[in-house]
């Protein structure tokens, strides 16, 4: 088979992912101490990228998290204050505690590229980034192969020891027959955590660029030179894929995701922003009835609901997650908190199938 198998959601990429990974890997190495298996060249595709989370009890996946990391991106950011929040172990890969290089992909995507004369080309406008670049590139030239926003750059390679190289090395957005496709390009994928954050970011930002060019959503294809598992996830993978094998597979996308809004600009995500900081930082609380009144799309009202469940989580330990921020969410996003933090949901509280 030329091409990679394709899949109508992430959920299923990701169980036979994890299921080759296990049974079928090549290699069993150990870099830096950290014991994996290995397989080499692994690739897939998603026929509808909006299906971009797995609802496995067994994985407890965190949906605040992956929303906040997707919005860290968008918003061309690199700062650890606001990503350790949702993922303290950010802050170890630090080098000066104060911003991330590798990992903060947004930065070298929603930046301007800066630098001034590249190469003799004569190009001295730097404030543009290069995500819009290849947005004025798309809208003129629909059928171009040159709407590549690079990742890796080769200086990461002079870091003695980097904590922090970037796995991803570019994202390919490519317009055919009025969709914009995907295609996605990693050096390196640690398959059981990794994985799921990368999908669901590069996904939220495809579907973020078919917003602004007005186009709807194609295809996203994942390539991964070197996809592991370490030994230390193994028997969380093995929960899973006993869980998914007990489960049909029509099951799944029982929560279909809805559509980013087709008005979404960099000020509607400047606005979820400024209120996701002041529920980080716990300010206020937020009511779903003071969501409604923000003015934002339901879409980001469900963000920012995530956001408040954090806020609870996080700011409000002993307490469970008050009853009307659950019942006021989508349900997919209730049931993945649920099967997360069982202990902080309210008695009698029962998700959702």
């Amino acid at each position: 088979m030329l091409a990679p198998p394709v899949y109508p959601d992430f959920e299923q990429a990701y169980v036979d992912v994890l299921r080759h990974i296990t049974y079928a890997h090549q290699y069993r190495n150990a870099p830096r101490g950290n014991a994996s298996r290995e397989s080499l060249g692994l690739s897939f595709e998603l026929a509808n990228p909006r299906e971009r989370l797995p609802y496995l009890a067994a994985r407890k996946v965190n949906p605040a998290f992956h929303f906040a990391e997707a919005l860290w991106y968008l918003s061309g950011r690199d700062d650890v204050e606001m990503i350790e929040y949702y993922a303290p172990r950010m802050r170890a890969v630090s080098q000066d505690g104060k911003t991330v290089r590798g990992s903060a992909y947004g930065s070298r995507i929603f930046q301007p590229i800066g630098g001034g004369d590249r190469e003799g080309d004569g190009d001295r406008d730097d404030a543009v980034s290069p995500f819009d670049r290849v947005l004025s590139l798309l809208r003129t030239e629909t059928a171009s192969k040159r709407g590549l926003l690079p990742i890796f750059e080769a200086h990461e390679m002079t870091v003695p020891d980097n904590p922090d190289m970037s796995c991803a090395i570019a994202l390919h957005l490519l317009v055919r027959a009025g969709r914009l496709h995907m295609v996605c390009y990693m050096r390196a994928n640690d398959c059981d955590r990794g994985l799921l954050a990368d999908v669901f970011s590069f996904t939220m930002i495809q579907e973020y660029a078919a917003v602004q060019l007005g186009l709807e959503l194609g295809t996203y294809i994942h390539h991964i030179g070197s996809a592991h598992l370490g030994d230390r996830d193994l028997d969380r993978v093995d929960r899973v894929l006993t869980e998914a094998a007990d489960r049909p597979a029509a099951s799944t996308s029982r929560f279909p995701f809805p559509p980013m809004p087709a008005d979404t600009a960099p000020t509607t995500l400047a606005t979820v922003l400024r209120h996701e900081e002041a529920l980080r930082t716990n300010q206020a609380p937020y009511r779903p009835a003071d969501l409604a009144e923000l003015g934002l799309a339901p879409y980001w009202q469900q963000v920012l609901l995530l956001f408040e469940a954090q806020r609870q989580l996080t700011h409000c330990p002993a307490d469970p997650v008050e009853k009307d921020v659950l019942t006021s969410l989508d349900a997919g996003p209730r049931w993945l908190l649920a099967h997360r933090w069982p202990s902080r949901m309210p008695r009698g509280f029962e998700p959702v199938r």
